[in-house]
């Protein structure tokens, strides 16, 4: 039976990764109290996060302008022990404007059949934007890619089939 968690409000939210670069596994982590949620997702996912709660936050600094919020320091770190609950198949985000809350719905990755666990990780607009910009950062920080065929660079070094004449 799929379960449904919810950290409302969420104390902490970040992403990040373990692993060094080219064999990177990225988290979704968020924490109420002493409770942690990590979730497994791909780098893509991380990308594709930042870029919407970014457009999130500037469609809602124009919709519903708010009195500047105080910028809190956040420890951005994964808090250890990171023991994914489950890999995240989909995501969705929303905005509650009562609560002025932002809502990250991440849900299980299942077959067809079944019914996907949900975590929700409801957060506020200064936690949204300190997450876009280390999600940001955490994205970047894998392995440099090479100029001429896009491909990452290990650090053992890169087959450039077109600098060797053999492009695919």
């Amino acid at each position: 039976m799929a379960s449904h968690i919810e950290l409302n409000p969420a104390t902490q939210i970040t992403v990040g990764t373990v692993g060094p670069p080219g064999q990177r596994t990225f988290y979704l982590q968020g924490s109420r109290g002493s409770q942690t949620i990590s979730l497994t997702i791909e780098k893509e996912q991380a990308r594709m996060l930042a870029e919407s709660f970014d457009a999130l936050i500037e469609d809602l600094a124009q919709k519903y302008p708010i009195a500047e919020e105080a910028p809190v320091w956040t420890d951005m770190r994964l808090r250890e022990p990171v023991e994914a609950l489950f890999r995240v198949g989909n995501i969705g985000i929303g905005y509650n404007e009562e609560s002025n809350q932002v809502v990250l719905v991440a849900y299980e990755l299942v077959g067809e059949e079944e019914a996907p666990n949900v975590v929700s990780y409801w957060i506020s607009r200064v936690q949204v934007q300190a997450l876009v910009k280390h999600a940001y950062d955490v994205v970047k920080a894998g392995r440099p890619i090479c100029g001429n065929c896009g491909k990452p660079i290990d650090a053992s070094g890169h087959f450039c089939p077109n600098r060797n004449g053999h492009a695919y």
